[in-house]
C-alpha cells in the first residue's frame, strides 16, 4: 500500500511537470516553425514514437472501430495540435496553460448536451465562473488597466479545450471496449498521414529546417513535445487511474497551470492584473466542476 502511495505521487507529479511543460515546448518551437509546421511535427513525432504499439493492432480492429479512431485521432490530437500552437502565436504559454483548464469543463458540458448526462446544479456555478475568466482572458493584456482589447487567438484554445471534451465523451460513450493505450496509439497512428502530407505539401518545412538559425533545436523541443507530452504521458496517466481513484487523478488539473505558469514567468512572460482575475476565475472554476460531493455515512460508519 505504501508502495502504490508512493509511485501515485511520483506518476502524479512526473504528469504535472510533463503536461505543464508542453506550452514552453510550443512556444519555443513557434520561434522558427509556423504553427502549421509546430502542429504537424507534434503528431508525427508521437505517431512514430507509437508504432510498436500502434502497427501490431491494426488488423485486429474492426472497420467500425477504424472509422471512430480516425475521428478520436482527428478530434483528440490533430486539430488540437494545431489549434493550441496557432493559439500561441499571440498568447503567453502561461496563459495557455491555464486555459487548457477548460477541458474538464467541457468534458461536463459535451456529457451534458449530447448524451444527456445529469449532473449537480451547484456545478453550474463552477462552469460560470470558468467562462467568466475565459471572458476576462480574452480581453486582457499587459497593459497598465490590464486590458487591451479582444484577443480572437484565445479562441483557438477554446475550441482546442471543446474538441478535448467531446472527445473523452465519445471514448466513453462509444469505445468503452477498447484500451485506453491502444485508442490512443491507433488513433494517432491513423491521422499521422494527414500531419505528413500537410507538412510536405502546405508548409516550407524542408526549406525551414535547412536554412533557419536555430531549426534543428527547435525540431528537438517539438518531438519532445510530442514523444513525452502525447505519447509517454498518456501511458503514465492510464497507469495512475489504474492504482488511484478518480479524484486523485483529477489532482493533475490543477497541477499543469502552476507549472505552465512557472515556466512562462522564468521565460520573462508577465501577468497582468486582468490575467491574473481571470486565471482565478478558471481555476476555482475547474476546482467546482471537479469537486465531488462524499457520500453521508452515519455515526457508526467508517
Amino acid at each position: 500500500m505504501k508502495n502504490t502511495k508512493v509511485l501515485a505521487w511520483t506518476i502524479l507529479i512526473i504528469l504535472a511537470l510533463v503536461w505543464g511543460t508542453s506550452f514552453i515546448l510550443i512556444k519555443r518551437g513557434l520561434e522558427v516553425y509556423s504553427a502549421g509546421e509546430v502542429g504537424a511535427l507534434r503528431i508525427l513525432a508521437a505517431c512514430v514514437f507509437l508504432m510498436p504499439l500502434s502497427l501490431p493492432k491494426l488488423k485486429k480492429l474492426s472497420s467500425r472501430n477504424l472509422k471512430m479512431l480516425l475521428g478520436i485521432g482527428m478530434l483528440g490530437s490533430f486539430f488540437p495540435a494545431f489549434l493550441f500552437a496557432l493559439g500561441q502565436t499571440r498568447l503567453d504559454s502561461g496563459i495557455t496553460g491555464v486555459m487548457n483548464g477548460l477541458t474538464p469543463i467541457f468534458v461536463l458540458l459535451m456529457g451534458a448536451t449530447m448524451f444527456k448526462q445529469k449532473f449537480e446544479k451547484s456545478k453550474y456555478i463552477g462552469v460560470a465562473l470558468a467562462f467568466i475568466g475565459t471572458a476576462i482572458l480574452l480581453t486582457a493584456g499587459a497593459g497598465e488597466t490590464g486590458f487591451s482589447g479582444f484577443n480572437y487567438y484565445a479562441i483557438f484554445i477554446v475550441i482546442a479545450t471543446m474538441c478535448y471534451g467531446a472527445n473523452l465523451n465519445i471514448i466513453k460513450y462509444y469505445l468503452a471496449d477498447l484500451n485506453a493505450v491502444v485508442i490512443t496509439s491507433v488513433s494517432i497512428l491513423l491521422v499521422g498521414p494527414f500531419a505528413l502530407i500537410y507538412l510536405l505539401l502546405g508548409t516550407d518545412f524542408s526549406n525551414t529546417v535547412t536554412t533557419a538559425p536555430g531549426a534543428l533545436e527547435a525540431l528537438g523541443y517539438i518531438s519532445l513535445l510530442g514523444v513525452m507530452s502525447t505519447a509517454i504521458a498518456l501511458i503514465l496517466f492510464n497507469r495512475l487511474v489504474q492504482i488511484t481513484t478518480p479524484i486523485f487523478s483529477s489532482m493533475v488539473t490543477y497541477l499543469i497551470p502552476i507549472v505552465a505558469l512557472t515556466w512562462g514567468i522564468l521565460d520573462g512572460e508577465i501577468l497582468a492584473s486582468g490575467q491574473i482575475a481571470g486565471i482565478a476565475a478558471i481555476l476555482v472554476g475547474v476546482f467546482i466542476t471537479n469537486r465531488k460531493k462524499l457520500p453521508k455515512t452515519s455515526p457508526t460508519q467508517k
